[in-house]
């Protein structure tokens, strides 16, 4: 928002112009390819084995607190899921392929696609133990927010998580997304009240944002050991 917002003939403030804008087009269902991480449409042929596998790797289920599905007890029980989440448009899915193993270790999506003003929403995030607090992931979060702003031309790019799901809020905040506030009772979840908090990216703030990224994807940026030598913190400030 500008300090001196333009007005109208009647004196009213209003938004600037979006000159020559037009509806954007939908995401499609192609893979996005990475150094460490490859996004593939949803497969049940192809990921669920694999990716019933690695979440089983969570015993105790921990993972599932704050999605709206699962824990899945048995691969028939994820296998129903999988089949309607690998046939829906929106969300969109992705299965995260390790370059490394050649197998999906998690999932992620866009949602609430709405073209005609440019906002799109990433998320049902389920990273399994094998792609959690690795350089994958935030590979595999990069790929989907360049798709969006440099392919697309999105102008806004959401995260909502459960207002209790502090890992997801602090995966925002280091990503460069900004906390934009709390939707109060939003959603009824697993028989119990869910507030939702959301953040946002901007069109303009990406370019900045995605430098940081890139800088600290940069195998340059991991020592033998693969031990990180810039934080991407450090790297967002300097933006």
């Amino acid at each position: 928002m500008t300090s001196t917002p333009r007005r109208n003939a009647l004196g009213q403030p209003i938004g600037e112009p979006l000159d020559g804008w037009e509806p954007r087009p939908l995401p499609p269902p192609a893979p996005l390819e990475g150094r460490l991480c490859r996004l593939e449409p949803l497969d049940p042929a192809r990921h669920l084995e694999a990716l019933f596998a690695a979440n089983s790797l969570d015993a105790d289920g921990r993972n599932w607190t704050y999605l709206p599905y699962g824990p899945f007890d048995s691969i028939e029980s994820y296998g129903a899921w999988f089949e309607a989440a690998a046939a829906s448009a929106d969300p969109l899915w992705f299965a995260i392929v390790s370059r490394e193993s050649a197998r999906a270790i998690g999932v992620a999506s866009y949602l609430r696609i709405d073209p005609a003003n440019g906002a799109i929403e990433v998320g049902h995030l389920a990273f399994s133990p094998l792609l959690q607090r690795t350089a994958a992931a935030t590979e595999a979060l990069y790929l989907l927010a360049r798709r969006a702003f440099d392919e697309l031309g999105y102008r806004r790019l959401e995260w909502k998580c459960d207002s209790f799901n502090e890992p997801s809020r602090a995966a925002a905040l280091r990503l460069g997304f900004r906390y934009e506030g709390m939707f109060r009772q939003a959603v009824v979840m697993k028989g119990r009240n869910r507030d939702n908090a959301w953040f946002s990216m901007l069109d303009g703030e990406w370019p900045a944002v995605r430098a940081a990224l890139e800088a600290w994807l940069d195998p340059a940026n991991f020592d033998e050991q693969g031990r990180q030598r810039r934080a991407l913190s450090a790297l967002l400030a300097r933006t």
